[in-house]
């Protein structure tokens, strides 16, 4: 399997890339890695202008030689080459897997509006910098090359549809020509670093855009990394989802195996034909 790699947002280093090409020959060696040249330029914030971050994702995307697109890391910046680069798709795009999340939420949410291959909230290259993240690196893996129900979020089922995101660029996304339809579907969202008051806002606004979106359910994934507020909120994420989904009348599911750390489970979006069910 030849999975093809840039980066939509911030870049990376060669170090790293070198490391996760290690990895996948030692654990993965039906795996050929190509990490694109534009992961590494760095522009600013980005990795790389605009276009060329674009030209980069499309140039992958359209060529027959790939059977994945893997997004190296997130950061900002996809939602700023989205719509372009999947109106320059062309049809060996739709042959392919595409993986990540955080800000590459964007393209996954484009390419599964667009009805474009198979969009997957999965973890990324850069997850080898966590903690225990050769494990995340090897979970996509095992997605990827092997279709593994192990490395699937444990509510994922068989004949249901899902998808996930981080909420702040769900939230964004919300309203714009990168949002999916999410009729029927369970969604899944996690975030990380945001003020609880911050979480909350982004709650009101994706739910309200969801409320007659006929969504099968919600589910929340991890919150983490949480700053101090000047005084304590007075409630937490989980009380806080559930009553935004009480006052919309979306239903709470429960709790989700996603989030920005080394246990991010896989969640492919649409109808699941594999479930993580033993």
């Amino acid at each position: 399997m030849r999975i093809g790699i840039c980066a939509p947002s911030t870049p990376f280093t060669r170090d790293d890339a070198a490391r996760v090409t290690g990895l996948a020959a030692t654990a993965h060696p039906a795996a050929d890695l190509f990490f694109h040249d534009q992961c590494f330029v760095e522009a600013g914030h980005f990795a790389g202008p605009d276009h060329a971050r674009c030209d980069a994702f499309v140039d992958l995307a359209n060529d027959p030689g790939f059977d994945a697109v893997w997004f190296v890391r997130g950061g900002y910046g996809a939602c700023r080459i989205a719509e372009d680069a999947v109106a320059a798709l062309k049809s060996a795009a739709g042959d392919k897997i595409y993986m990540g999340y955080s800000d590459a939420g964007n393209l996954l949410g484009a390419l599964y509006a667009a009805k474009v291959g198979r969009a997957c909230h999965g973890p990324m290259p850069a997850d080898i910098r966590r903690c225990g993240g050769e494990a995340a690196v090897l979970r996509a893996l095992d997605w990827m090359l092997n279709a593994s129900p192990h490395a699937l979020e444990p509510h994922v089922q068989a004949g249901e549809k899902h998808a996930a995101f981080n909420l702040m660029t769900l939230a964004m996304m919300a309203g714009t020509p990168l949002m999916p339809d999410l009729k029927d579907h369970v969604l899944m969202v996690e975030e990380v670093s945001e003020y609880l008051y911050g979480y909350d806002r982004a709650f009101f606004h994706v739910t309200s855009h969801l409320k007659s979106a006929g969504l099968a359910g919600l589910r929340l994934g991890r919150v983490s990394d949480v700053p101090d507020n000047d005084r304590p909120f007075g409630e937490g994420a989980e009380e806080i989802a559930r009553r935004w989904c009480t006052k919309i009348g979306i239903n709470y599911l429960g709790r989700a195996d996603i989030g920005h750390d080394a246990d991010n489970r896989i969640v492919p979006f649409g109808l699941a034909t594999s479930s993580a069910a033993p």
